[in-house]
């Protein structure tokens, strides 16, 4: 068997430990300066952040103003063992990885690391390879672990989003106007606050955000905050800290699992009103305690929020804390409800037409001018999710016109240019196309259709 000399040896693993690496933080705990100095010399090459302590006590500290994703812990140090410091630090809020060093390969002490949470166990003396191996398993272990709960999550709470999920679609004027904000508002740490009626692709938005940002290489949480409690709240966004040692109660909460990115708290006008008080804590102190933990974790997490109802009236009716109004309503997006930008009507029609052609392997209907009509002047309370299921609904009974002859029923609400638009559209719907015909009933001209028509994509 050939061997590589060292040197390559070592340039080998600067490339294969670096991408899971870059961005780890680590605590090394040991109260050997020698072994200290070797790992600080061997990790930090590779980790963006290394700290070390010599003691139990220091860690706690250590512990108590940053948060780590991996502890590589000697076992055997004055006044306190390694095993045992970990199993405190579980029940109080440790949801970080641990390395367990020793010189004793002794089966107890395993099996006592791993009751408490350790995830490795390595018998000194190690090599610089070995080390790094264990800390790039470690975070492999609990990337793939974070990345299955989101998941889980996301399946759990998912809405039939977009293919396109992190795009907004559409060629509109206000539409535009909404992607400039958010591309101005990405560069910025500031909460936003998205408004807009349901189903009108807020998260959506807050994707495009996340994604324009420095943070879009780490991950986008999101959490709905409707017909939620405040116990099912906090459990869900804080987390809970271990009860028992062998750490299978513990649950990281959405908060930590962003930790480095966004979170989205989508409907946060639904909350209770001791949920608010429980949101407010997190964004003050910028940190979060898990239930039935004794340490509170600092964050490094961009809050995005969602309403669908006007939250200044909420605030003046007493149904919403103004001390929580205020710190999440510094920059705001309105995205504007379908009706009042339809040329993005026929901009989605067209997109979900050519995704679920291919999705259901069938034959799209003729998109003729009367069903063009038909689409243009339905009010579409359901906004964007509404012509979703609108369109699978029309593939899947090969009609797109189908279910759009309903009564119009925004019409207290809609601008003056939605009511202009459907009238213009009706007429010419009465009149089967004819746009002279139109113009004649209207009593405007000709070239005023003809202009309002390819307005809106006719």
């Amino acid at each position: 068997m050939i061997t590589q000399p060292a040197a390559l040896q070592d340039t080998n693993l600067i490339g294969a430990f670096m991408p899971s690496l870059s961005n780890a933080s680590v605590l090394i705990v040991d109260d050997e300066p020698g072994m200290r100095n070797f790992l600080v010399k061997t990790l930090l090459p590779h980790c963006a952040h290394v700290e070390e302590a010599s003691d139990a006590i220091e860690a706690s500290s250590k512990l108590d103003k940053k948060r780590y994703d991996i502890i590589i812990l000697d076992n055997i140090m004055p006044g306190q063992s390694g095993i045992d410091w970990l199993s405190e630090q579980r029940e109080v809020g440790l949801f970080a990885d641990a390395i367990l060093i020793t010189a004793y390969a002794e089966l107890e002490t395993v099996i006592a690391a791993i009751r408490v949470g350790a995830v490795d166990f390595l018998l000194k003396p190690f090599r610089a390879n070995q080390i790094l191996n264990a800390v790039a398993r470690c975070l492999d272990r609990a990337n793939l672990q974070r990345e299955n709960n989101l998941l889980r999550h996301e399946l759990d709470t998912s809405s039939n989003l977009l293919r396109h999920r992190n795009r907004l679609i559409g060629s509109s004027d206000e539409i535009e106007e909404v992607r400039e904000m958010l591309t101005r508002f990405a560069r910025l740490p500031s909460n936003v606050i998205i408004t807009g009626e349901s189903g009108t692709g807020k998260e959506v938005a807050a994707r495009m955000l996340h994604d324009l940002s420095e943070r879009a290489n780490r991950p986008f949480v999101s959490m709905t905050c409707a017909a939620r409690s405040r116990e099912t709240f906090e459990e869900d966004l804080f987390g809970r800290a271990a009860k028992h040692l062998d750490g299978v109660d513990q649950k990281e909460g959405l908060l930590l699992s962003a930790q480095g990115g966004t979170l989205f708290l989508d409907d946060v006008d639904e909350l209770p009103p001791q949920a608010q008080i429980a949101l407010i804590k997190v964004i003050e102190a910028n940190s979060v305690l898990p239930i039935s933990a004794a340490r509170e974790i600092p964050l490094d997490v961009r809050l995005v929020f969602s309403s669908t109802k006007p939250l200044l009236p909420m605030v003046q009716a007493g149904e919403f804390r103004d001390d929580l109004f205020y710190r999440i309503n510094v920059l705001n997006v309105h995205i504007p409800p379908l009706r009042e930008r339809p040329t993005d009507i026929l901009d989605l029609t067209r997109l979900f037409l050519e995704q679920m052609q291919q999705e259901f392997n069938v034959d799209a209907p003729e998109m003729t001018a009367s069903v063009r009509t038909k689409l243009l002047s339905y009010d579409w309370p359901g906004n964007v999710r509404e012509l979703r299921n609108h369109i699978e609904r029309a593939l899947i009974q090969g009609d797109l016109s189908i279910g759009l002859d309903s009564p119009h029923t925004q019409e207290k609400t809609d601008t003056l240019a939605a009511i202009e638009r459907r009238h213009i559209l009706d007429t010419l719907e009465a009149c089967g196309g004819n746009r002279a015909e139109a113009a004649r009933r209207l009593d405007v001209s000709r070239k005023t259709i003809d202009r309002k028509c390819r307005a809106w994509g006719l």
